[in-house]
């Protein structure tokens, strides 16, 4: 047997072998979206259904933020992994410092900004009446936890460049453990409404930001902070090459402003708060295939870099099998468990359940095909194909649903609304065909 053989990405997987490889990650994500959905049903269950969908409504905003914190993330983060592959210990430090330190200051000014326009801000998202109010509560706390929130996403990122993933995890478990306890403290016991979700999911994220900011600081060796030294054609290097990382939280701004107005439009409030509860569970029942592709891609762009094809085709139909087998378990979950997920949020006697209840019916048929479309862009990426995984994901998240948003309630009223994602996923899932039946792609895996 050849030394590179045994080298863990390199085996020739089961197909158990390989769901038990990606379980770690897929546990992760499903932690997170499980976490997501406990945060939104605290809001809804103790700040009421017109808070949540105020929360939906300035989603815009934290989109953003995550998007900037995103884009700098990867950038910064490529070159730093550069200098360290060239054993250059001393520059890594030094544009770590550096990355940070902008995130900090691009964090405080986006806060500043979004607190001295926040009338103008809450009328361009459509907030109006009682769902302004909540809005405008919310953002007075949260925008001045910005610049944890940008370090948050920053040390996400870079725990795994420093050779400390696990780390990073446990420190994100534990922000979103004390983001559902203070929740349930402060919405709960003290009664702060939605100011208590907003100061629960800012401490939230100080809480490993200012841990990670403590490890790194007193770390001995490797990536650690230093005298900051950086260049702006450097800075504006990392951010555009992080740039394809901030569209797809843009996308998903341009789409949740969308959806916001035309649910406002069609349904009022009540409409607001259920999209927004469908979202979370979507999010919540998605999380298991954006795991699995996190946690197979490595295999597959190691499988495709050394020119084992056999096994790479093996490993790529293992994944499309357990993907397609699922996606009807996790239709069939969705349709029986989606009333009780409902009910978390609200009560089966109200208007929201009614009108969200109807539209989970619509819009469960995605799950039938979202899985294949988030692994095959993430498989394409991994195959070195990231100008198709990146169109793939664009005319996904932006051009489709957008599309449907805006045509579908013309003619189907509110439930076009729903439908418009589903349709969206099930035209992705067309184009995911063809992007396989690219030359270069179906040579390698056919």
């Amino acid at each position: 047997m050849k030394a590179e053989d045994n080298q863990p990405l390199g085996r020739a997987f089961t197909a158990p072998g390989l769901l038990l490889f990606a379980l770690p990650t897929m546990a992760m994500m499903v932690f997170m979206g499980l976490y997501t959905f406990a945060d939104t049903v605290f809001v809804s269950r103790l700040a009421g259904t017109d808070a949540l969908a105020a929360m939906n409504v300035i989603c815009p905003v934290t989109q953003v933020a995550v998007g900037l914190g995103t884009m700098l993330a990867a950038g910064g983060g490529a070159m730093i992994a550069q200098s360290m592959g060239k054993g250059d210990g001393l520059r890594a430090r030094e544009l770590f410092t550096a990355f940070a330190l902008a995130a900090v200051v691009l964090g405080a000014i986006l806060g500043a900004a979004g607190l001295a326009g926040m009338e103008p801000l809450l009328r361009l998202l459509g907030a109006r009446g009682v769902l302004a109010g909540h809005g405008r509560a919310y953002l007075a706390v949260y925008l001045g936890f910005l610049p944890a929130t940008m370090l948050q996403t920053l040390y996400a990122n870079w725990f795994v460049t420093a050779g400390r993933p696990g780390l990073g995890a446990a420190l994100a478990a534990c922000g979103g453990l004390l983001n559902i306890a203070l929740d349930a403290l402060l919405m709960g016991g003290f009664h702060m409404g939605i100011r208590g979700a907003a100061l629960g999911t800012g401490l939230g994220a100080l809480m490993p930001a200012a841990a990670g900011t403590a490890f790194f600081i007193l770390r001995g060796e490797g990536l650690r902070f230093a005298r900051p030294r950086i260049r702006p054609g450097e800075l504006l290097c990392a951010l555009g090459n992080g740039a394809s990382e901030m569209v797809g939280q843009l996308s998903s701004a341009v789409t949740t402003y969308l959806l916001n107005r035309a649910m406002l439009r069609f349904a009022g409030e009540d409409g607001v708060a259920g999209m927004t509860i469908v979202v979370y569970a979507q999010f919540l029942l998605s999380t298991a295939y954006i795991g699995f592709s996190m946690g197979v891609t490595p295999v597959i762009g190691y499988l495709c870099g050394a020119g084992k094809l056999t096994r790479l085709r093996r490993t790529v139909r293992i994944c499309f099998g357990a993907i397609l087998g699922s996606a009807w378990a996790v239709y069939v979950l969705a349709r029986a468990f989606g009333p009780a997920l409902i009910a978390l949020y609200t009560g089966r006697d109200t208007a929201v359940y009614a009108l969200t209840l109807e539209g989970f019916a619509v819009f469960s048929a995605g799950f039938l095909f979202c899985g294949v479309n988030i692994f095959t862009s993430s498989m394409l990426t991994a195959l070195g194909e990231g100008r198709a995984s990146a169109l793939l994901s664009f005319l996904r998240t932006c051009v489709f649903l957008t599309a449907g948003i805006l045509l579908l309630p013309c003619v189907f009223g509110v439930r076009g609304v729903f439908l418009a994602s589903p349709l969206s996923e099930g035209l992705a899932c067309v184009a995911a065909a063809g992007a396989l039946l690219d030359k270069q792609v179906r040579r390698r895996l056919f």
